[in-house]
Parts: C-alpha cells; sequence; structure tokens
C-alpha cells in the first residue's frame, strides 16, 4: 500500500472506475478529493454517496489548488488524458499518477491473467473466465470488460484467478502491477489520438509484462512481426500463439485442429469446426485463451467444452435476426478499421457493410479490397461518412450516405437481397451519435426487431 491512513489522494473522473476507486481509498482510510471535469448536474448521486462519506467533490475543470496541500498520489480515469495541465504539474512536482487497476492490485494476493491487444481483448477475456469457471476454479473477471477491480477487490479470495481486461489508457497508469500470466493479441493502429504515435501505444501495451520474471507466462502472438519481434524485452516464459507457424511452446494450428505444445508434450484440443466462434480472428482469440486458461489452471476437457459451446459476446458479430432471407449482424463493437476487416473476413455470403462514426483519421483504404470482394452495397454515417465514402467511391463500391441508424437499417434492407448478409461493423467510434458502442449496437438491434 503507498499511503497511510489520512493521507490526501486525489481521484481525477467520477465514473464507474473513479467512484470505486474513491470507495476502496475511503474504506482504507484515506482523505480522499474526487474531481470530475464537468459542470455538476442537477442530481448526482454516486458524488452525493461519496461526500456521505467523506470525501470532498469538486465538480468543473480541473484547478491546480486540488494539488496543494499535494496528494500521496493521484488515480486517474484512463481517459483523462496526460496533457491536462493539473496531470502536467502533478507529474512535474513528482507525485505519482495511477489508474484504478494499479490501485486495486494492492490489495489482493490473488493471481492475476491480464489480456491486451488492439482487438479480441473481451472475447479473449470472456472466453479465460469461461475456461477457468468450467474447470471449477472460481474466476473473478473484470477490468475493461465492465466489472471495476476496485470495486471487487476486496472480497476476493487469495486463490481465485482474476482474469481482467486490460487497455492502453489503463496500464499507462501502472507501476508495480504484476500479472501471474498476460497475453497480448495484437497490435495495430488504434488510439493514436491519445497516445500520438503508434510506438507510444506499443510501449503503453508492453507495460503490462515489466514486472513479470521467469515464473511467469506470457502468451504471445507469433503472427505479427511487431509483437514477435519485440518479445526478447519479455523475462516471463513465453507460450506463443499462432495460426499460421507450428510454434515450439503454445497453441497453433495444423491439419484442421487447435494443438498445444509445452514442456515437450503435444496434445490436439479440438477440430477447427467444432469452434462454436466465427471467423479466423476468432481462431486466434481461442488460440490465446486457451495458452492462458491452461497456464492458470484450465484442463483442456474444460477448454473444449467452452470453444464448442461459446458463440460470442453481444455487439461481437452477433447475430440479430433473418429477414426476409437477408441476415443481419451487430458488430458495433469494430471501433476500428482493423477490427471491421477481421468481421467482412467472417462471411462467404455477399455484404451490405454498415460504417461510419467519429472521424479519428484512420486509414480506412485497409478495407477496400475486402469490401470491394464481398460487399454489394456501403452504407456510411457519421462523422467519417465523407471520408468513407470518397474511398469506397474510389473502389467502385455502390455508396449510400444516411443521417442515422435507422436511415442505415432501412437503406441496408433495400440495398440487400435474399441469402445476403447486413453487417453493422463501424470501423470508427460511436461517440460522435452514440455515448457508446454498446448504445448503438442496442439501436441497431432495434430497428432490426422493427423490420
Amino acid at each position: 500500500m503507498r499511503f497511510q491512513p489520512g493521507d490526501k489522494v486525489l481521484v481525477m473522473g467520477l465514473a464507474r472506475s473513479g467512484e470505486a476507486a474513491a470507495r476502496l481509498l475511503l474504506r482504507r482510510g484515506a482523505r480522499v478529493v474526487v474531481n470530475d471535469g464537468r459542470e455538476r448536474g442537477t442530481e448526482e448521486p454516486a458524488a452525493d454517496a461519496l461526500a456521505a462519506l467523506g470525501a470532498e467533490v469538486v465538480f468543473g475543470g480541473h484547478p491546480l489548488s486540488l494539488l496543494d496541500p499535494p496528494p500521496a498520489f493521484i488515480v486517474k480515469n484512463p481517459g483523462i488524458p496526460y496533457s491536462v495541465p493539473l496531470l502536467q504539474e502533478a507529474l512535474r512536482r513528482g507525485i505519482p499518477v495511477y489508474t484504478e487497476i494499479e490501485l486495486a492490485s494492492w490489495f489482493t494476493t490473488a493471481p492475476i491473467y491480464a489480456i491486451t491487444g488492439s482487438n479480441g481483448k473481451t472475447t479473449t477475456t470472456t472466453l479465460v473466465g469461461e475456461m477457468l469457471a468450467e474447470a471449477g476454479l472460481d474466476p473473478v473477471v473484470a477490468g475493461n470488460i465492465g466489472r471495476v477491480f476496485s470495486g471487487l477487490v476486496e472480497s476476493i479470495r487469495p486463490e481465485q484467478p482474476v482474469v481482467l481486461e486490460v487497455s492502453s489508457f489503463q496500464l499507462l497508469g501502472t507501476e508495480s502491477f504484476h500479472p501471474r500470466g498476460a497475453a497480448f493479441l495484437n497490435l495495430y493502429p488504434a488510439h493514436l489520438d491519445y497516445h500520438g504515435t503508434l510506438e507510444a501505444y506499443a510501449e503503453a501495451k508492453w507495460r503490462l509484462f515489466r514486472n513479470m520474471g521467469p515464473g511467469d507466462t506470457a502468451v504471445l502472438n507469433y503472427d505479427q512481426a511487431r509483437i514477435r519481434d519485440a518479445a526478447s524485452r519479455v523475462k516471463a516464459r513465453i507460450l506463443w500463439f499462432s495460426r499460421q507457424t507450428p510454434v515450439p511452446e503454445g497453441t497453433f494450428l495444423r491439419d484442421g485442429r487447435l494443438w498445444l505444445r509445452r514442456d515437450g508434450r503435444e496434445e490436439a484440443v479440438l477440430p477447427v469446426h467444432a469452434v462454436a466462434l466465427r471467423g479466423e480472428h476468432n481462431l486466434e482469440n481461442a488460440l490465446a485463451a486457451t495458452a492462458l486458461a491452461v497456464t492458470a489452471g484450465a484442463s483442456l476437457d474444460a477448454v473444449r467444452e467452452v470453444l464448442t459451446r461459446f458463440r460470442g459476446m453481444e455487439h461481437r458479430l452477433e447475430f440479430v435476426r433473418r429477414v426476409g432471407g437477408v441476415d443481419y449482424y451487430n458488430d458495433s463493437k469494430a471501433t476500428n478499421p482493423e477490427a471491421a476487416l477481421r468481421a467482412l473476413r467472417a462471411f462467404q455470403s455477399p455484404l451490405v457493410w454498415i460504417g461510419g462514426g467519429l472521424d479519428r483519421g484512420d486509414d480506412f483504404s485497409v478495407l477496400m479490397p475486402d469490401l470491394a470482394a464481398r460487399a454489394r452495397a456501403a452504407v456510411v454515417l457519421g462523422q467519417a461518412a465523407e471520408r468513407l465514402a470518397k474511398v469506397c467511391e474510389q473502389h467502385g463500391i455502390q455508396t449510400v450516405r444516411v443521417a442515422n441508424l435507422e436511415e442505415a437499417v432501412h437503406a441496408a434492407r433495400r440495398l440487400a437481397e435474399p441469402g445476403d448478409t447486413v453487417l453493422l461493423s463501424p470501423a470508427c467510434a460511436s461517440w460522435d451519435m452514440f455515448p457508446s458502442f454498446e448504445v448503438r449496437g442496442r439501436m441497431f438491434k432495434d430497428v432490426v426487431h422493427t423490420l
């Protein structure tokens, strides 16, 4: 623990993670100041509850006066950029800035198994949790997946495995965070508006492994040169996963089967056709999850059971319904071009693709060869619509611009023919029109159910 009872701690951001961190700190005797940059609303139940517990709550900006007297440390909401002047001044003064997963890790000795990557984190995290549960190990699944680690940590037993989805934003605020096992799924340009460069984004991801040693296990993607070539920095034992190469240690595909090889022993896991999740990218997720779950103590029987029954998460290649011979799929979680590309490649039938959203300057050209080969038409909306439409039309793809998601679904219905698939896989974040990708996905499903 990095503070004494009575020490001042500043919590920045009154979202779920901020509230959970503040409550944990209050229970541990800290003097907590909670700061949220937005103006105070007419109803603020979380702020009122924290104030009743003894916290000071400050709305409306991030005044530098919050650093006087200086806090022992700051717990920052992952989404708040380090460019905020208060954080810049705190770092200049040598005040540590952490994220909630670092804080929570101080209060448990339970083994942590963490998953990061540009795409596939939530599916892989859920798979590992399901595999450990099937093995009777009673895991706790938390982190970026939706359950706040700080809100659960005091109830976790020492023998319970903790499975965490962790983002680059969260990892930037770690110092002593030490997983027993960790997986790096893939690395693609993403969140460059936050990190600035791909190199800085990658460096944030690699922080996951910096406290791991020979007694720990890292699960790494052998098929990505960016990860494979940097693996020498990892001091933990490495289990690779690969769709392309029979790796010396780890999981791989060969002769239509998933295999596990470790400690000189090779075992067949199950045939590829038996994996319930569709898409080649989900085979990668299955390989990574198998390696990490076995590391955490799951049996191969438990792994097989989960891989044959688990059909995916909401908003991730989620089948909605069939209308007039056309299948509708919700892949709202695809918030960058690489994720959308993986979704496109999961289908053989002709597609009507719905894309667009917040324009973060991503390169949409990576989608075009597959869209041109698979899509009957593209329906685009949101802030990125014009840029998407331009690149689609340059590649000969019929393109329709619409004002909102309801119009997009109805336009896609008119364009689709029996046997086609309508796929919402936006390749963009949702924040230009929706508060989250979940809200976007549910609205899509609501509209589809009215057809």
